[in-house]
C-alpha cells in the first residue's frame, strides 16, 4: 500500500470506527449534558478530563504509526505490512483500544454519566474478546515469531514502565 492511501485509509477509518465508538455514541448516549459530579466529588470531573486529555494524543499516535510504519491501517480489511512495535506499541500492545476506552470513561467521569461508564466497561470486554478471538490470532498467523516475541515481552492491556526493546525499535 502506499504512503498516502494508508494516511488516507488510516484517516477515514479513524472518522469512520473511534469517530463513531468514542464521539457519536457517547453523544447520542448523553447529548453532552452535564450531569452533577459523580458521588458528588467535583474532583471526579478533573479525573474525566484527564484521561480524555491522555487518551486522545495515544489514539492519534497510534493511528499515525499504522500508516506511517506499519504501511497499513488499522482497518482489518487493510492491514498493515510491518508488526508496528515502536512509540506506545514498546509499552502495551493495545494502546489504541486502551485509549477509546480511557477517552469514554473519561466522558462518563467529566459529565457525570453513569450510562457512559457501562457503556465504557462494556467496549473494553468487547475489545478484549475480538483481541482474543480475532487480531491475536490474525498477527500471529501474519507475523509468526516477531508477534510471538513482542507478545512475550509487551503485556496485553497493562503497560510496561520501561519500554520494550525488539531487534528493531533498537
Amino acid at each position: 500500500m502506499k504512503r498516502s492511501s494508508a494516511i488516507f485509509g488510516t484517516a477515514l477509518f479513524l472518522a469512520l470506527a473511534p469517530g463513531i465508538v468514542a464521539g457519536v455514541v457517547p453523544w447520542w448516549m448523553s447529548g453532552w449534558e452535564l450531569q452533577e459530579p459523580l458521588f458528588g466529588l467535583p474532583i471526579v470531573r478533573a479525573i474525566g478530563i484527564l484521561l480524555i486529555l491522555i487518551g486522545t494524543p495515544v489514539l492519534l499516535d497510534s493511528f499515525a504509526r499504522f500508516a506511517l510504519q506499519g504501511g497499513g491501517t488499522p482497518a482489518p480489511v487493510l492491514p498493515t505490512r510491518h508488526l508496528v512495535v515502536s512509540g506506545l506499541y514498546r509499552h502495551v500492545r493495545n494502546p489504541m483500544y486502551l485509549a477509546v476506552v480511557a477517552t469514554i470513561i473519561g466522558q462518563g467521569l467529566y459529565l457525570g454519566n453513569v450510562t457512559l461508564l457501562g457503556y465504557g466497561a462494556l467496549l473494553g470486554l468487547v475489545f478484549h474478546l475480538f483481541v482474543l478471538g480475532y487480531e491475536e490470532p490474525t498477527l500471529r498467523n501474519s507475523f509468526g515469531a516477531e508477534y510471538d516475541a513482542f507478545c512475550a515481552n509487551v503485556r496485553r492491556w497493562l503497560p510496561r514502565l520501561r519500554p520494550w526493546r525488539s531487534d528493531r525499535t533498537a
